[in-house]
């Protein structure tokens, strides 16, 4: 009987592991909400006062008491911010390394514009409120405690684990280049600031969750028209402003050629089901024919789905003039182009002088903290497992792939044929979609379900 009890226990005591290796611990879900509003409260925006630094220090002393040595983890100050390297050595140091990837830094907040300051933050209502909560603060602590977890509950990975924060991706990139540039060797890159899950606008129930498996390359092109110029009491044709006025206007009346990808295709045929009516069939027609005019101009009426039908650009900025009483001798304006996978900026902008028509704009690539990537392949393994990670927080919730319409980290790796994959598990509604906006805040009651999806994830792709 002793050793029937013994035996007893000691299956108790395995199956608790187990099951603690699986689902997110009380004790991980409370140090995630810990982390991310620690986070929340360093002002990690480019300038003056950039806390990015800080923010890092911090992040690293709690890893290092979670178990990770302080030689595996590095801070690198970059001009005013710096960017966070962590590794956790597997058991087999020949096989590439798992890389999980993010940011910490911000965009701007003004707090008098916002109804709570933006970086005090609070839970209220059910939402964590504060800059960073939906990009991507809270992503950052969740995927941080999934780890601690798992190191806590002795898994070793055979291939090393590798958590990575760029400091500066809301703005030039420089730490994104240089972090990809050192991580180039890796063998899959996690993107926890891309991909997610959309909620039913009414009953908050989980409709469906994608991963992103390409983004949209990002541009910048100049335009300038030069003349003498002159004294405003002596108009000449040839005005300046009014030049590249009637080239911006042919370029914002302007669209390119809709298309899609093997991706993109999956994405509108499947998404299509979860849609209101007229959406659902602009999306179907669409995915069967990228041709067809109707679903073209039912989907470029909307802001969620003009960026994934093809290549956009848009007038961002204009300047010109140099005195109120005097003609101008200078116009510029900057026109941003998000670039459908397979093109490259140069034939993009080439397209755009044809579209200007007016020899006297001058066009100039001036991007900066960007390069061209194409999609990642459908890796069958990381398909299998964000299917996996996912069935045990959201059985029967759809999973299908997406593009991004916007630029993120995941661009350098590409860049370095690493392939690279947005699939953050945090779920939320169109509605409570205030990235980059005002009043920041995501659910919290993503916290417990995304750690388990986490936990699975990286278990499943660091063997």
């Amino acid at each position: 009987m002793r050793r029937l009890a013994l035996a007893t226990a000691i299956l108790a005591l395995i199956s608790g592991s187990a099951h603690a290796a699986d689902t997110a611990s009380p004790a991980a879900q409370a140090q995630a909400l810990e982390i991310a509003k620690r986070a929340i409260a360093f002002r990690t925006v480019t300038g003056p006062g950039n806390q990015t630094p800080q923010l890092a220090a911090y992040l690293k002393s709690v890893l290092v008491a979670g178990g990770f040595a302080d030689a595996d983890i590095s801070i690198t100050p970059v001009d005013d911010t710096a960017y966070l390297i962590a590794r956790w050595r597997g058991s087999d140091a020949k096989l590439k390394p798992l890389v999980i990837s993010g940011h910490i830094d911000v965009v701007e907040a003004k707090p008098a514009d916002w109804q709570r300051d933006p970086f005090t933050p609070v839970v209220e209502n059910g939402y964590l409120y504060g800059r960073g909560a939906t990009d991507m603060k809270l992503d950052a602590a969740l995927a941080m405690a999934a780890l601690l977890q798992l190191k806590k509950d002795g898994y070793t990975p055979r291939r090393d684990i590798v958590l990575e924060f760029s400091g500066d991706e809301e703005t030039a990139m420089k730490t994104s280049a240089l972090i990809a540039e050192q991580l180039k060797d890796a063998d899959i890159v996690l993107n926890i600031d891309g991909g997610g899950g959309a909620l039913d606008e009414t009953t908050g129930k989980p409709l469906y969750w994608t991963w992103n498996g390409a983004e949209k390359t990002y541009a910048d092109f100049e335009l300038t028209v030069t003349n003498p110029g002159g004294h405003s009491s002596a108009p000449r044709k040839d005005n300046a402003i009014v030049q590249l006025s009637r080239a911006l206007d042919r370029i914002g009346a302007y669209q390119f050629k809709p298309e899609v990808s093997d991706l993109t295709r999956t994405y509108f045929a499947t998404a299509a089901k979860y849609e209101q009516p007229a959406i659902a069939a602009a999306m179907k027609a669409f995915a069967a024919n990228p041709e067809d005019k109707a679903a073209i101009a039912t989907l470029t009426a909307d802001p969620g789905f003009i960026g994934k039908i093809g290549t956009t650009c848009v007038a961002t900025m204009v300047n010109g003039g140099h005195a109120l009483n005097a003609l101008p001798q200078r116009a510029s304006a900057n026109i941003n182009c998000r670039i459908f996978p397979g093109h490259q900026p140069a034939a993009i902008m080439a397209e755009l002088e044809k579209v200007a028509a007016d020899p006297a704009v001058k066009f100039k690539n001036v991007t900066e903290g960007a390069v061209p990537n194409d999609a990642s392949p459908m890796r069958a393994d990381f398909v299998a497992a964000v299917q996996a990670a996912m069935g045990k927080i959201h059985p029967g919730v759809p999973v299908f792939p997406s593009m991004a319409s916007g630029a993120s980290d995941s661009m350098w790796f590409r860049y370095h044929k690493v392939p690279s994959y947005g699939a953050s598990p945090v779920f939320i509604k169109g509605s409570d979609d205030f990235s980059h906006g005002l009043n920041e805040r995501t659910p919290v009651n993503n916290v417990a379900p995304a750690i388990t999806y986490y936990l699975s994830l990286f278990r499943a792709l660091s063997k």
